[in-house]
């Protein structure tokens, strides 16, 4: 493994805890919003990530980061909140709100934004490493 390498990975721990906190960021957004453009109730949103896998030299396979497969939506079932006189309530008065938890989403949020201070100061650290490492030369 390269020291190149811990930037990449760093780097796409980063790329990808930044698309997460945005998902998240969006799902409490619409944590009220009961009709989007195809008439039903906001369905909260999930990342998948997977590792990149790469061989290195007669070695097995190993980690070199993390990317974002896909968004998918969460199919858990919608809250049901009476309100007869809401504008999007069924016949029998409820209104189907949407599945986001905004406390379970926050728990994300602070998961999400400390993974990405992890990346953070991985890169300092190595910065710091590689300074020392061109400070024995002098």
């Amino acid at each position: 493994m390269s020291m190149f390498s811990i930037l990449n990975i760093s780097a796409s721990g980063l790329t990808a805890e930044r698309l997460r906190m945005d998902i998240i960021s969006g799902n409490i957004a619409n944590a009220n919003s009961t009709r989007t453009e195809d008439g039903s109730a906001y369905q909260r949103r999930v990342p998948v990530f997977a590792t990149i896998l790469e061989s290195e030299l007669g070695r097995d396979r190993v980690a070199k980061g993390v990317q974002v497969v896909g968004v998918i939506k969460d199919n858990s079932p919608y809250k049901l909140i009476y309100d007869p006189k809401h504008p999007d309530s069924n016949e029998d008065g409820y209104v189907e709100m949407p599945n986001v938890d905004v406390v379970k989403e926050m728990v994300d949020l602070i998961t999400a934004s400390r993974a990405y201070e992890a990346n953070v100061q991985v890169i300092n650290a190595y910065k710091s490493a590689a300074a020392k490492a061109l400070e024995i030369g002098r």
